[in-house]
Order: C-alpha cells, then sequence, then structure tokens
C-alpha cells in the first residue's frame, strides 16, 4: 500500500502543472486548452496572446469559436497575471462550473411552475462577486433564470460559484450575444422589461412586478448600456435618502426582486 501510494504522489508531481484545473478553473498551456476541447469540458472563455500567430493557437480559436466559446484577444502582461503555472505558452482557458441554457429554458421553467416569468437580466456586469450575488439573491427570491451578454460579462466561471453559495447549481443562467437584441425577444414573449436607474420615471413602489417581468441591471461603473436603456419599458428609481446616490449593482438586484416578491404574495 505504501508503494503504491509513493508511486501515486510520484506519478502527480511529474505531470505537468498544465493538464490540471485548479480550483480557479483555469487551464493553461496549448496541449491541455485542446484536450478540453476535444473532451467538451465546458468552456466559459478562452483567452489568447494578442499578435501571436502560432498555428496551434489558430486552431484553437477556430475550434472554440466553432463550439460558441468567446475567445478574448489579451496581451501577455495579463495572461502572465492570469496564469498560476507561470506556463501559459499564450493560452488560457476559463473552465465554466456548469453549463448556459437558452433563454427558452427560462421562459418554459415559469410555464411549467404555473408562474410569471421573473427573470433578471445582467447588462455587462463584469465583477464576477457581483454576478455571483446576484444569482444567489435570484435562487433566494425564486427568479426563474438570470441571463447575461457573452462578452463584457463575467461568466460562470469559480469565483462566481463561490460567490453565489451554490446557487449557480440551482439557477439557469443562459448567455446571449446582444442584450437589446434580447429584450425584443422577451416583450415578443409578453414580459414586461424594468430597467434600473437613478433618473428613472417609475419609481420602485410604483413598478407592478406582478406579471412577466425582466429585471434589467446596469454595469457597476456606467450601469445599462444605451440601447438597453432605450429598450426597456419602464425605467425604475430606487428611493435614495442618503448623500451617496447609487447602490452596490447586486444590492439593486436584491431590493427589485424583493419588490416583486412582496407583490406576489398579495
Amino acid at each position: 500500500m505504501r508503494q503504491d501510494h509513493q508511486e501515486e504522489t510520484a506519478a502527480k508531481r511529474a505531470r505537468p502543472a498544465e493538464q490540471d484545473p485548479g480550483a480557479d478553473g483555469l487551464i493553461e498551456g496549448r496541449n491541455a486548452v485542446i484536450e478540453a476541447l476535444r473532451a467538451g469540458t465546458s468552456i466559459d472563455k478562452i483567452y489568447l496572446q494578442k499578435g501571436e500567430t502560432d498555428r496551434t493557437l489558430g486552431h484553437i480559436a477556430s475550434t472554440a469559436r466553432e463550439k460558441g466559446i468567446v475567445v478574448v484577444d489579451a496581451d501577455k502582461r495579463k495572461l502572465d497575471f492570469m496564469s498560476r503555472t507561470h506556463a501559459h505558452q499564450g493560452v488560457i482557458a476559463l473552465a465554466s462550473v456548469r453549463e448556459y441554457v437558452s433563454v427558452a429554458d427560462i421562459l418554459n421553467a415559469a410555464r411549467e411552475k404555473g408562474e410569471a416569468p421573473l427573470i433578471v437580466v445582467c447588462d455587462e456586469i463584469s465583477d464576477p462577486h457581483n454576478l455571483g450575488a446576484i444569482i444567489r439573491t435570484a435562487e433566494c427570491a425564486g427568479a426563474h433564470g438570470v441571463i447575461i451578454p457573452k462578452r463584457r460579462s463575467a461568466g460562470l466561471t469559480s469565483v462566481v460559484g463561490k460567490t453565489s453559495a451554490g446557487a449557480v447549481s440551482y439557477v439557469p443562467v443562459a448567455r446571449v450575444p446582444n442584450i437589446a437584441a434580447l429584450l425584443k425577444e422577451l416583450q415578443k414573449e409578453g414580459v414586461w422589461v424594468f430597467g434600473t436607474a437613478a433618473e428613472g420615471t417609475t419609481t420602485l413602489y410604483d413598478a407592478d412586478l406582478k406579471g412577466p417581468a425582466a429585471i434589467v441591471i446596469g454595469s457597476e461603473g456606467d450601469g445599462m448600456t444605451r440601447l438597453v436603456r432605450e429598450g426597456c419599458d419602464f425605467l425604475v428609481s430606487i428611493p435614495m435618502k442618503g448623500r451617496i446616490s447609487s447602490l452596490n449593482a447586486s444590492a439593486a438586484a436584491a431590493i427589485l426582486l424583493y419588490e416583486a416578491v412582496r407583490q406576489r404574495l398579495n
């Protein structure tokens, strides 16, 4: 037994570090990323070193795009900062903690429960801690799903999973190419779209969230993008009584979600 244990330990030490995705979900190195793609590993994003014309990296990029995986150009400094092996070879993949669903899946989940859809739409939430907190609140409030954009957004990484306290296992998350187009799709399905904005003309307590509703939460710094803002049916303001004029994105999401919960209980 002791000899077997020693051999197993030696094998682990001999194995290249880049072959083992860590708890942070990083897959580093060309061979490791190619194998992950071949094995069908759920990958959130792949970062490729900007300016590299290597054939292997080109193969990784084309294969990833065929599978619908987001490919991001990154400079060497960013990759060096991300890397934990210091042997990334110009490519780092971020494993996803679970697979994404479709928007139709989220709407169907509400229909199966006989409930009016309650959906959270995140418009370029880049902080994984904020996204994780939003998913956690969505699960607690009984929302039917969360929708994020493919680009300029945190994805379902291990950090998001940890921050959500496991809620990613229960809340369906869809990822779409364009949030403005998504809002039109939801409106065709009879869903009212409520965007959060400090200058909103509808106050939180005047918003009717009892029916089919999508709550849009803008990015941490700039709020909703222009086209998304224009696509909302209502712009909702949260009463602010203090000296600070805005709330954290996840806090704003929690307030609107639980106002919807309150209204739906009556």
